[in-house]
């Protein structure tokens, strides 16, 4: 999720949240997808534009992904990707705005008739559902289903993926673990619906921004009479223009038209293709070749081609033709766990952002062209209130300063080094890449790295984002990444900074951050209604979380995406730093 703009002023007393403003693109009506377009393949063609428009129906979108989802339940994925696909099958109260570049930052309303309205100094928020929305079983969608979706959503047991927006602002009465566990207990101080069509949420503090979470995939209605609970994601009831046919978990599922989605109920969706078929661990380097040939349309991830088919990208004109290098407010990173001796030591953890050579990082993600530039902070530029700092500069190579990393490893009482196990996903080579070149680079000052693969699917809930498991099998390192969830500080900092959405159960994007001065800055930041105090005060977290050593900034990103062959109305999202892929049709 990516790009800068546009400023919600709320009554006195609430929060002032940024939101972005249409930097570059073309303005569109949701409903068409696209004000400008082109039909002649070249290279960015559907950077700022839409590439190949048209308002054809039919044809099945293929579509593979190189690993798992983390789920496809609404109410527990966190992935990019996911978020953009179950915009198919799933209706939040509002979404980004389906056009190409900083044009779909805007927020829209979608289940919902309007954004909110706030009141109480923006402590409570008001929406009202469109009416005849209904369920692919007939029954008809109420505000009562929505509010279930989301009590649902703060179980993290049962459903550790996902953010932890609303349990940390929702006015939940003490005590309070879900639906389940919990299900006779009076939620109304935090979410009412006084009728079908009306749900109203009552929060701890007043926020601003709340429409944002408004957009959030944990806002898709769940009946609670077909809530399965944890097997829920093997069949999301659709409110979407697509539903579920066949759905083998972790391997392949079809989606299928929905007979009672109605279109003029959605002005966001155009529902061209007849259906779409995903096929999961797929080799990532196949995934590439298969795309250029026709075989499938989508790599799903959005996060690139690998470094072996970029060559060949890039010294092909016809190739080259059909793919788009957005900049991407995104970071790859690696987290530094301080719960792992002896990176329990802060000049322990010094000696590695001291020792890793910056450029291999860099090339491991395909270089300044397709990978993005090398980093020194958390925020990207594009993120206001980011500032540029180095506390720990790589020498004028940008390959390492290893005195200054031997001299942080003497000052932690390790002068020949220590040993850590670094965590990686998988089926992405790029972050293999990472690390071994973290591996290498990191020997020369004797510290050793042995590499921990583990599937991109359970990645955070089970192993790199599971604190007990990461002490336990001394994960000391943990390549990750992150784009934000809206473009403004806190939606980008918030749940990778806050060691309040830490979960000992796992789950939590935040592997590594646990500093009670950050939590009271964020609040802090939350609650300051001048927009430039507050944007400063983003850039102050940044340098503070630094300064304890526990992040090491790898690329902020750029990536080299490829159109399939066929594929129609296609443009990049800003809002997700990817092909937009509630649009695409086929010729």
């Amino acid at each position: 999720m990516n790009n800068k703009r546009l400023v919600t002023a709320v009554a006195a007393g609430a929060v002032v949240v940024m939101g972005l403003s249409a930097c570059g693109g073309n303005g569109t009506d949701g409903k068409n997808g696209g004000g400008g377009g082109t039909k002649t393949p070249a290279f960015n063609a559907a950077l700022t534009e839409t590439f190949n428009p048209s308002d054809k129906k039919g044809g099945i979108v293929k579509i593979a992904n190189a690993g798992t989802w983390d789920s496809l339940d609404p109410g527990e994925t966190y992935y990019g990707y996911s978020w953009n696909f179950l915009r198919l099958y799933g209706r939040s109260l509002l979404m980004f705005k389906p056009a190409p570049g900083g044009a779909s930052n805007e927020l829209v309303p979608d289940l919902a008739e309007s954004l909110g309205t706030p009141s109480e100094g923006g402590k409570t928020w008001t929406y009202k559902l469109r009416e005849g929305i209904k369920y692919e079983d007939g029954t008809p969608v109420t505000s009562k289903d929505v509010k279930h979706a989301v009590l649902r959503s703060t179980d993290k047991e049962t459903f550790p993926n996902g953010p932890a927006y609303f349990e940390g602002y929702l006015n939940l009465p003490e005590g309070y673990k879900g639906p389940y566990k919990t299900k006779d207990m009076d939620t109304n101080s935090a979410i009412e619906t006084p009728d079908d069509r009306t749900i109203v949420f009552h929060l701890k503090q007043a926020f601003g921004g709340f429409d944002y979470f408004a957009h959030l995939p944990q806002t898709v209605p769940v009946p609670e009479a077909k809530d399965t609970g944890a097997k829920y994601r093997e069949h999301v009831i659709s409110t979407g223009p697509y539903k579920f046919d066949k759905n083998e978990i972790d391997k392949q599922f079809n989606l299928v038209r929905n007979a009672e989605w109605k279109p003029e109920s959605d002005p966001n969706r155009k529902a061209l293709p007849d259906g779409y078929e995903v096929t999961m661990n797929v080799n990532a380097d196949d995934i590439d070749n298969r795309v250029i040939s026709g075989d499938i349309h989508i790599d799903i991830t959005g996060t690139g081609v690998q470094p072996a088919s970029l060559s060949r990208v890039l010294s092909d004109p016809a190739i080259k033709a059909n793919a788009d290098n957005p900049t991407i407010a995104r970071l790859w990173y690696t987290s530094v766990n301080p719960t792992v001796a002896p990176l329990d030591n802060k000049e322990c953890r010094k000696a590695v952002l001291y020792a890793v050579d910056r450029t291999g990082y860099q090339t491991a993600y395909g270089g300044s062209f397709s990978g993005g530039e090398i980093a020194s902070t958390l925020m990207p530029s594009q993120i206001p209130g980011a500032e540029k700092f180095d506390l720990y500069p790589a020498g004028p190579d940008n390959k390492g300063d290893v005195a200054k990393a031997k001299e942080a490893l003497t000052a932690c009482g390790q002068p020949n080094g220590f040993e850590t196990n670094i965590a990686y996903r998988s089926e992405r080579p790029k972050e293999k890449a990472a690390a071994e070149s973290m591996q290498q680079a990191l020997a020369r000052v004797g510290i050793k790295l042995t590499l921990r693969p583990f599937p991109q699917g359970d990645y955070f809930s089970q192993f790199a984002g599971n604190p007990p498991y990461v002490v336990a099998n001394k994960l000391g390192l943990a390549l990750n990444g992150w784009g934000a969830d809206w473009n403004d500080g806190f939606g980008f900092l918030s749940q990778i900074v806050d060691s309040r959405v830490i979960r000992e159960t796992g789950g939590s994007s935040n592997t590594s951050v646990r500093i009670p001065e950050v939590d009271k800055m964020l609040d802090e930041a939350i609650g300051e209604t001048d927009t430039a105090k507050r944007e400063k005060m983003w850039g102050a977290i940044d340098k503070r979380v630094m300064e304890e050593a526990v992040i090491l900034p790898g690329v902020h990103s750029k990536s080299l995406i490829l159109r399939g062959k066929g594929l129609t109305n296609v443009f990049v999202s800003d809002a997700y730093g990817m092909y937009d892929y509630l649009a695409m049709g086929l010729e």
